[in-house]
């Protein structure tokens, strides 16, 4: 798996290591003065990590740095997004329809702030809790999409899998049969008994823009596509509009959701 670097953290994190290298502190050292772990000081240092508000002010006493240390606390932020996700959550803003399916997971426009957070907070290798909640009120935020004026037209495929693991608890189930009562949203599941090979071969979103541009959009544990190229939109297309029909309609898809609530 790649690591994805962000430009600032790579830097504060590089100047944060010359200054208590030139002051001959210990990654242990300045770790117990931050309450952090020798790791996690190395991954803030080499950028994999956002070196935090703490972290740069504890540098900055033990080495000397007059305040240069603690300065950076007002360019280094968390993003909002991982950098794979980025562009997609651009084009996802100015949507005018989006299809979505789902094979293990809530959709991230259907999740209560609790399964979000499990999700988020459960991140390999672990994120600090600053770019935890950050994600979290990011994911939020994304939901206006839900009510958004013009509507946008949206539909949800999830796989009976993405309903069975730990994290669904009755608060989630009750939201997804909240919002497949709205007139804009479709929610269907695809039960375990009308499974099909289009179903096992991952999750995807497809959407238009409001300049009639089609993408489509996967995501993987370690690699995100987003492309326009016709004959991969085509194809996706044709994969969704498959899994559709094997699908519960909406109305028996509420009913499904609705027993697996009362079963909590």
């Amino acid at each position: 798996m790649s690591v994805q670097y962000n430009p600032t953290w790579r830097y504060s994190g590089n100047q944060m290591k010359r200054w208590r290298t030139k002051a001959n502190v210990t990654r242990e050292e300045l770790g117990a003065a931050s309450n952090y772990s020798p790791d996690t000081i190395k991954a803030m240092e080499q950028g994999v990590r956002m070196p935090t508000a703490r972290a740069l002010d504890a540098a900055d006493e033990l080495c000397h740095a007059e305040g240069l240390l603690s300065a950076a606390k007002d360019y280094v932020k968390a993003e909002k997004f991982p950098p794979r996700a980025q562009d997609f959550m651009q084009y996802e803003r100015e949507a005018i329809s989006l299809w979505s399916y789902e094979v293990t997971l809530i959709p991230g426009l259907l999740q209560t702030r609790a399964y979000a957070t499990a999700l988020i907070g459960n991140h390999c290798p672990p994120l600090d809790e600053e770019t935890v909640e950050q994600r979290v009120g990011a994911r939020m935020e994304r939901q206006d999409l839900l009510s958004r004026t013009p509507l946008v037209a949206l539909s949800f495929v999830l796989y009976e899998a993405a309903l069975q693991v730990p994290e669904v608890d009755k608060k989630q189930l009750l939201r997804l049969l909240e919002m497949g009562c709205q007139n804009n949203i479709s929610v269907q599941v695809l039960p375990f008994s009308r499974a099909i090979s289009a179903g096992l071969l991952g999750p995807m979103v497809l959407l238009e823009t409001r300049d009639r541009e089609r993408l489509a959009f996967t995501e993987g544990p370690s690699a995100s596509e987003l492309t326009s190229e016709p004959e991969v939109v085509s194809s996706h297309t044709e994969r969704l509009s498959m899994i559709r029909m094997e699908a519960l309609s909406a109305q028996e898809s509420a009913l499904f959701i609705e027993r697996m609530a009362e079963e909590l």
